[in-house]
């Protein structure tokens, strides 16, 4: 099977998971595996744990995830990859689309009354839009980590390795700050892959064609 063969059937493989993970959270909007789930990761609750979980999901929130992006995108500018830099603008989109999916499914947040809530948000909780977020916007800054090779080895292995760790924590963060359910962010993290992806191909179609 050819990579792109491969890759057409993984997003396949994606976008009919998030189907699914859709009908499930339009039936049984608040299940026990969600609520066992956020039960076991708040169990152990320590205030510089709770500062730390609310400094990973600092960067998805308004303004900062704008002003990152824009700045990111404005150094790569700069420094003289001027398509870079309009990629990563492109990651905004991430906003949209989870805005969009949040009005359809329209589910409710994590309540006081079932689990702890440190963050109280203000849009519906399906898919998680930090989340989406992180993996549409730190996974292309590792692709492109993995794709320039003019820029110094240590410094991309540098960006790369940060953001990894930020598109790892971001689900526990945001369970543990109890604003989402396990199943918000696992919605999350599939559009982001889908996401990603065709932004990537997008990037690779321009780039060889230049």
């Amino acid at each position: 099977m050819t990579n792109k063969a491969f890759l057409f059937r993984l997003i396949i493989f994606l976008t009919l998971s998030f189907l699914l993970l859709t009908v499930v959270v339009l039936l049984f909007p608040k299940s026990s595996f969600d609520l066992k789930f956020s039960q076991e990761v708040q169990e152990h609750q320590y205030l510089l744990l709770d500062q730390f979980m609310e400094m990973i999901s600092w960067l998805g929130n308004l303004p900062q995830s704008l002003i990152i992006v824009c700045l990111t995108a404005f150094t790569f500018w700069i420094f003289k990859f001027k398509r870079e830099g309009v990629f990563i603008l492109f990651t905004l989109i991430s906003g949209l689309i989870s805005t969009a999916l949040k009005f359809l499914v329209d589910r409710p947040r994590p309540s006081q009354d079932l689990v702890r809530i440190l963050e109280k948000a203000k849009q519906q909780s399906f898919p998680s839009g930090h989340v989406l977020f992180y993996v549409v916007f730190f996974g292309f800054l590792i692709f492109l980590m993995y794709k320039l090779d003019s820029i110094s080895i240590k410094f991309r292995w540098i960006i790369a390795c940060f953001s990894g760790i930020m598109i790892i924590l971001v689900p526990f963060s945001r369970i543990y700050l109890g604003a989402h359910w396990f199943t918000d962010v696992l919605a999350g993290f599939i559009v982001g892959l889908i996401v990603l992806y065709l932004i990537c191909l997008v990037y690779l179609s321009k780039y060889r064609s230049s």
